[in-house]
């Protein structure tokens, strides 16, 4: 085993400063998968369990989901929420009796509501239940993506470490190009949330800035449109 007396922090950035592969890219159709953007994770003025995200976290979402929508591609809001007493929570359910334990984030909880300072369109988007960490694991997303000819996810949220990370695997084993928008994504603390975006570039997908993924996505618009000229 290799050991480092760096940071995780640099060392993920050693590794964008000089990538050992090469990209997967974007593909022809996109999904964005916003990943328990709720506010059990997102309001850290009210919830003990939320934690700090880059300042621009929210505004890039917003940008992204808009950026999507314009292709005429899905963008899709996951959120975790059980049934009284977490009876559907499983052994997520079993480790903690604290108040503030996830098998008590009811479907009505203020905890299990998408952040207000998001833009959902609740016409268009599909809002996603999930009860464990991959948006894949037991919810119908796997069909609507290939209803939608999706070759490509994008994924924001949190945690980088969990949801997120688990999320990018099974996304990658379903055979989607996996990206990641690196100031889109949080985590509780910065160790977890370096060594996951290292751990995602290596393996799963591309770990890219979220102003690059913005402007990539303004290209494939053009492509459509001369597509469709």
């Amino acid at each position: 085993m290799l050991t480092s007396t760096k940071t995780m922090r640099e060392i993920f950035k050693d590794y964008q400063s000089a990538p050992k592969l090469p990209n997967f890219g974007i593909g022809k159709r996109v999904a964005l998968l916003n990943v328990d953007l709720q506010r059990r994770y997102t309001d850290t003025a009210t919830f003990t369990s939320a934690y700090e995200a880059d300042p621009e976290q929210l505004s890039l979402v917003n940008e992204l989901s808009t950026a999507v929508r314009a292709l005429g591609m899905p963008v899709v809001w996951t959120y975790v929420a059980y049934l009284p007493g977490g009876v559907d929570c499983g052994l997520w359910g079993v480790r903690s009796k604290s108040p503030m334990a996830l098998q008590n984030v009811g479907h009505d909880s203020p905890q299990a509501e998408i952040d207000a300072r998001l833009d959902v369109d609740k016409k268009r988007d599909l809002m996603l239940h999930k009860r464990m960490g991959s948006a894949f694991f037991e919810t119908h997303l796997p069909s609507y993506l290939t209803f939608n000819r999706v070759d490509t996810v994008i994924v924001t949220g949190g945690a980088t470490s969990g949801c997120v990370r688990a999320t990018a695997v099974d996304a990658m084993s379903h055979g989607y190009r996996v990206i990641v928008p690196e100031e889109c994504v949080a985590d509780r603390e910065d160790w977890a949330h370096y060594a996951s975006l290292y751990d995602i570039a290596m393996k799963y997908g591309d770990v890219v800035p979220s102003r690059k993924l913005i402007e990539d996505l303004d290209v494939l618009a053009q492509v459509e449109a001369s597509n469709a000229a």
